[in-house]
C-alpha cells in the first residue's frame, strides 16, 4: 500500500474514532444492513412459488396467503430501507457535527502564523464542503458498501439455489460490467479530484474578492477581476461536466449490460420451458434477480468514489486536527493577580520560523514599560512596531528572549486569562454583523448593557449611537459598514472599556478623520489609556508627547529612546520625522 493511501486509511480509522460516543446507532445499522440482505431477495423467491406451486395449479387459497406474503415482505423492506437511511443519516450528521466543533475549535487554538499562510477559501471548505463528504461515508460510502455487498452475496445465493445454469448466464456479463465499473472509478476520482480543488480556488477567490470588494471598484478593476472569475468558474464547470460525462456513459453501459442478460435468460429460459426442463416462475424470478443484481454493482462504482473523496477529506480534516506546531502552547498560571509591568528582555522574532533564510522581524529587542506608563513605538513602516503588539498578545510565538509580565514568562499564564487583561484597539477595527451591544460585549453576559452605556458615554459613543435607528441593538453589517471610520473606532474604544483591561494597545490613527470624531477619539484615548498600561503605535508625533517613553524601531532594533523633549533635542531619526511632520502641517 502506497504511502497516500495510507494517509487516506488513517484518515478514515480517525473518523471511525468519532462513532464511539453512538456506537449503538452503528451497531443498529449494520444490524438493519444483515436484515435487507436476508429480505431483499425473498420477493423474486417467494414470486417464483407463486407462479410455478399455485397459479399454473389454480390454488386461489395459497395464491392469497403468498400474495399477501410478498405484500408483508415488500413493505418489510421498504420500512427498513426508511430505518437504515435515517440511522445512516443521523450517525453521519452526528459525527460530523462533533468533528466540525472539534475543528473550529482547534482552528481558534492557532496563532496567527497559519491564518497568514493558509488561504481562507481553503480552510472553509475543510470546515463546509469537506466536513459533508465525510457525511457521506456513513449515507453513501462504507455502510451502504457493506449492505450492497451483503445484498450481492445473498442474491447470488438465491440464484444459484434455484437455479445454478441460469445463475451462470445471469453473471455471464458481470465481467465487463467488473472492468467498466473499475474504469469509470478510476476516471471519476480524477473528476472528482478535480472538483474538489476547482471549490477551493472558487471559494478562495470569491471570498477574497467580495471582502476586498472597495478596493477593486476604487482602482476599476472590475473587468479584470471578472476575466480571472470567469476563468476559474470555467474550470469549475469543467471538472463538473467531465465527472457528469462519465456518468452519462457509464450507466446507460450498466443498463445494456443489464438487458443483455435479461436477454440470454429469456432465450435460455424459453427453450427450456419449451422442453418442459424449467417452470415459468423461475425465468420470472431470474429476471427480477438481475435488476437486483445489477443496481448495487453499478452503484458500487459510486459508493467507492464516495469513500475515497471521504477519505481525502478526512485526511484533510486530521491533518489539521494533528497540527501541533502553530497552535498557542497554553500554561497554568493565573492572571488574576497582574499588575501590568512589561519587560522583552533580547527578543528576536521572525514570522517563518521554519525558513532558515527568512528576515528577523525583532532583532534582540529589550524595553520596559511600567505600571501605568504610556510608552509609544514610532519608526518607519516595517519595522517591527506592530509586532510587538502581536508578540505580547501571544497571537505569534518569539524564537529567541523572554517577554515578562510582572517578572513571569507569558507563557506561563493561561492564555484566555492572561488576554482577558489585555485590550486592543486597532487602527482598522473588525466589526462582526451584529448590533453594537453585541459587537462591544462579545456575547460577554458578565457585561450589562447599563456597563456598555457607561462606557460608552466616558468615551463620548453615545451621542452617534443614541441617534442610530435602535440605538445599541442597531445592526452595523458586515465589518461595520454602516459607520464611518470615526465611529468604528469609537466602538472599539468602548469594547476595551467595558473589558477594563490592564495593558491596552492602540493605533493612533492616521490623519484621515474630520476633527469632531478625531477630537472624540483623543478624548476617548485619555479616559481608557489613564486607567492601565497603555502601548501605542504612533503615526503622528505631536499625538505623543506627553507619552513616558518614546522608542524608535527601526529594521527590527530599537535605535533611540526617551521622552519627547529628549529625543528632539538629539540628533536621529525621531528628530528627523519630526521635522518632516512639522513641515507637512505647516504647508
Amino acid at each position: 500500500m502506497g504511502n497516500k493511501e495510507e494517509k487516506k486509511l488513517d484518515g478514515l480509522l480517525n473518523v471511525f474514532r468519532y462513532v464511539k460516543p453512538y456506537r449503538q446507532n452503528f451497531i443498529g445499522t449494520i444490524f438493519l444492513s444483515v436484515l435487507l440482505a436476508i429480505v431483499s431477495p425473498l420477493r423474486p423467491w417467494l414470486t417464483q412459488l407463486t407462479i410455478d406451486n399455485y397459479i399454473a395449479k389454480g390454488d386461489e387459497h395459497h395464491l392469497l396467503l403468498f400474495t399477501a406474503l410478498m405484500l408483508i415482505t415488500a413493505l418489510l423492506n421498504s420500512f427498513l430501507q426508511i430505518f437504515y437511511a435515517s440511522n445512516t443519516n443521523l450517525l453521519g450528521q452526528n459525527i460530523i457535527a462533533d468533528l466540525r466543533k472539534n475543528l473550529f475549535s482547534k482552528l481558534q487554538s492557532f496563532n496567527l502564523t497559519f491564518f497568514d499562510t493558509t488561504p481562507i477559501g481553503i480552510t472553509i471548505t475543510r470546515l463546509v464542503s469537506d466536513m459533508e463528504t465525510i457525511a457521506d461515508i456513513f449515507t453513501d460510502g462504507l455502510l451502504v458498501i457493506i449492505s450492497d455487498l451483503l445484498q450481492l452475496v445473498a442474491i447470488i445465493a438465491f440464484m444459484f439455489y434455484i437455479d445454478w445454469r441460469l445463475a451462470l448466464i445471469s453473471l455471464s456479463t458481470v465481467p465487463v460490467l467488473i472492468i467498466a465499473t473499475r474504469v469509470f472509478q478510476k476516471n471519476i476520482k480524477k473528476s472528482f479530484n478535480d472538483v474538489r480543488s476547482a471549490v477551493s480556488n472558487l471559494n478562495t477567490f470569491v471570498q477574497e474578492h467580495l471582502t476586498g470588494m472597495r478596493i477593486v471598484q476604487v482602482f476599476n478593476r472590475e473587468d479584470e477581476e471578472y476575466k480571472k472569475f470567469q476563468s476559474i468558474n470555467r474550470e469549475h464547470r469543467t471538472a463538473n461536466i467531465k465527472s457528469v460525462w462519465y456518468y452519462s456513459i457509464f450507466f446507460p453501459v450498466v443498463e445494456l449490460l443489464s438487458a443483455t442478460a435479461i436477454g440470454l435468460i429469456v432465450w435460455y429460459g424459453t427453450r427450456a420451458i419449451l422442453h418442459h426442463e424449467l417452470q415459468f416462475g423461475v425465468v420470472v424470478a431470474f429476471i427480477m434477480y438481475i435488476n437486483l443484481l445489477f443496481r448495487p454493482i453499478r452503484e458500487l462504482a459510486d459508493k467507492f468514489n464516495t469513500l475515497q473523496m471521504g477519505m481525502v477529506s478526512s485526511e484533510r480534516i486530521f491533518k489539521l486536527l494533528n497540527l501541533t506546531k502553530p497552535i498557542v502552547k497554553n500554561g497554568t498560571l493565573s492572571a488574576d493577580k497582574l499588575k501590568g509591568n512589561i519587560e522583552f528582555k533580547n527578543v528576536w522574532f521572525k514570522y517563518n520560523a521554519d525558513d532558515e533564510n527568512s528576515k528577523w522581524v525583532l532583532r534582540n529587542i529589550s524595553f520596559k514599560v511600567g505600571v501605568g506608563e504610556v510608552v509609544a513605538f514610532v519608526g518607519p513602516t516595517g519595522a517591527g512596531k506592530t509586532s510587538i503588539i502581536g508578540l505580547i498578545n501571544r497571537f505569534y510565538e518569539i524564537q529567541k528572549g523572554e517577554i515578562l509580565i510582572d517578572g513571569i514568562n507569558i507563557q506561563e499564564f493561561d492564555i484566555h486569562q492572561l488576554r482577558t487583561k489585555i485590550g486592543l484597539v486597532q487602527q482598522d477595527v473588525f466589526l462582526f454583523s451584529d448590533t453594537i451591544k453585541n459587537n462591544i460585549t462579545l456575547y460577554n453576559d458578565d457585561i450589562s448593557l447599563n456597563d456598555v452605556k457607561l462606557a460608552a458615554t466616558e468615551v463620548g459613543a453615545n451621542r452617534f449611537i443614541e441617534r442610530l435607528p435602535g440605538t445599541y441593538d442597531f445592526n452595523v453589517q458586515e465589518r461595520g459598514t454602516q459607520l464611518s471610520v470615526g465611529q468604528r473606532q469609537l466602538l472599539a474604544f468602548v469594547r476595551a472599556g467595558v473589558y477594563k483591561p490592564l495593558i491596552l494597545f492602540w493605533t493612533k490613527l492616521l490623519p484621515s478623520l474630520d476633527s469632531e470624531s478625531e477630537d472624540l477619539i483623543s478624548k476617548a484615548t485619555e479616559n481608557v489609556s489613564s486607567k492601565c498600561t497603555s502601548i501605542i503605535i504612533a503615526h503622528r508625533l505631536s499625538t505623543i508627547r506627553r507619552a513616558d517613553n518614546i522608542i524608535v524601531i527601526d529594521k527590527g532594533e530599537i535605535i533611540q529612546q526617551g521622552k519627547h523633549e529628549q529625543l528632539v533635542a538629539e540628533e536621529g531619526m525621531y528628530k528627523r520625522l519630526y521635522e518632516i511632520q512639522l513641515l507637512n502641517r505647516n504647508n
